[in-house]
């Protein structure tokens, strides 16, 4: 019936119903933003690392927080997987879950922000006090109809600061210099902007700026400085050198004391799904990572090239259901450019044809004419196998690398239909059943 009305109903009026059903679902949980110091984060990549940084910063400044992310849900101390397959949830059920933090003390609600949320005003209702960008390269097109409306539809949560109902909390803007879009985030009115660079970039006047440097990648994690203090981190990739860093100006926005938030960083040992480690005493390394796009999965190639492994074995798909069906052979490009041996798989393929999705991928791997199938590349419709495949072909000192899932808890296969599925469980079985620590 939803989509149905997607289809009958014109633009103006789709607007209307979505504006309407967000204002309904605030009136029914009684506005629980206007409750909290609500911090929105958006961008392409690392929204949910972002996310989870902040509120381990703020936890350990003694606040009471809650969480909406990709990765995971969070009200105070109970704390579990996102198994809805939507990074925004639904107006009724985002309300509630912002009721739901209300109730358990929360002073912060932090909010991952899709522009795919946006577009269908999930974010209306909501009193956001500071909007965090990090970056942004091409993805949605198909749904946005392009890379200037995507870029428009995440400027939308910027917009909502000028908007909120707190007049007693300062609202702040959180922008990523080094990215080529800050300057168009910085033009919404804040009463705080900062902005946060490795590159040594210029803001406009105004803006407070935060640099970082010397950013250090190793196989232990990365390390960059922040004012002369050195800054550790154990979670892998240069990328979440910016993460950290997007992370600690919102600290400073809240005026968390800069000790207790490096300190914070160099403790957090993972977030899931995300460049995630999975050890069970096997010869060789293994990361689930949900990159899905190809600027992701490039700075996760880039990683991993840097540990200087002996051989990169790379493991993904990519989406059906309409999803940026152009980006299919650039992913098998990059898995081409980057990997030795490449398994290509199933990931969601909703009503699309799984088969059809894989060979799109595998025209971007052909693009490398000495990458030849059954040597170089797979093709295995069924996940498990092609995991299995991608350990069998891993030796001592290899990186196996699990991409397109992260932490997801289920597979979208015809009819809507989810299958439970959660790569790291998978791995984790294969590897007990011939390693154990």
């Amino acid at each position: 019936m939803k989509q149905l009305l997607k289809k009958l109903l014109p633009p103006a009026a789709l607007t209307l119903y979505h504006r309407g059903l967000a204002l309904v679902a605030a009136i029914v949980y009684g506005f629980p933003s206007h409750k909290m110091i609500v911090i929105g984060v958006t961008g392409t990549n690392g929204k949910s690392t972002v996310v989870n940084l902040v509120a381990k910063i703020l936890e350990s400044a003694g606040h009471r927080v809650g969480l909406t992310s990709t990765v995971n849900f969070k009200i105070a101390e109970r704390e579990w997987l996102n198994d809805q397959k939507m990074t925004m949830l639904g107006r009724f059920k985002l309300q509630a879950l912002l009721r739901q933090m209300v109730r358990a003390k929360c002073r912060y609600a932090i909010v991952e922000t899709t522009s795919e949320g946006i577009k269908q005003y999930r974010h209306w209702g909501i009193a956001y006090d500071v909007a965090v960008f990090t970056n942004l390269t091409p993805e949605h097109i198909e749904s946005h109809g392009s890379f200037e409306k995507y870029k428009q539809a995440k400027g939308k949560l910027f917009a909502a600061l000028d908007h909120s109902a707190k007049a007693d909390v300062p609202k702040v803007s959180i922008v990523n210099l080094d990215d080529p879009a800050a300057n168009y985030f910085l033009s919404f009115p804040a009463e705080k902007q900062i902005g946060y660079t490795f590159q040594n970039a210029s803001a406009p006047a105004g803006v407070r700026v935060v640099h970082g440097h010397g950013i250090s990648d190793t196989p232990q994690g990365v390390d960059f400085t922040l004012d002369g203090q050195p800054v550790h981190l154990h979670l892998l990739g240069r990328f979440n050198a910016f993460n950290a860093l997007a992370a600690l100006c919102v600290g400073f926005s809240q005026n968390i004391d800069p000790a207790i938030m490096i300190r914070t960083l160099g403790q957090i040992t993972n977030v899931p799904g995300r460049m995630q480690l999975i050890d069970e005493g096997q010869p060789f390394t293994v990361i689930v990572d949900y990159a899905h796009e190809p600027a992701g999965l490039e700075q996760v190639y880039l990683a991993i090239k840097s540990f200087h492994p002996r051989k990169i074995i790379g493991l993904l798909g990519s989406q059906g259901g309409g999803r940026d069906r152009r980006k299919r052979p650039l992913l098998g490009e990059l898995a081409g450019r980057y990997t030795d041996y490449t398994i290509v798989t199933n990931e969601d393929p909703y009503d699309d044809d799984p088969l059809e999705i894989i060979e799109e991928v595998v025209a971007g791997i052909k693009k490398y004419p000495d990458k030849l199938e059954g040597q170089h590349y797979f093709k295995i419709l069924d996940r498990e196998e092609a995991i299995q495949k991608a350990l069998a072909l891993a030796a001592p000192n290899d990186v196996v690398v699990l991409t397109g899932k992260g932490s997801e808890q289920n597979m979208v296969i015809h009819g809507g239909k989810k299958v439970p599925w959660n790569d790291e469980a998978a791995v984790r079985v294969l590897l007990r059943a011939h390693w154990k620590k």
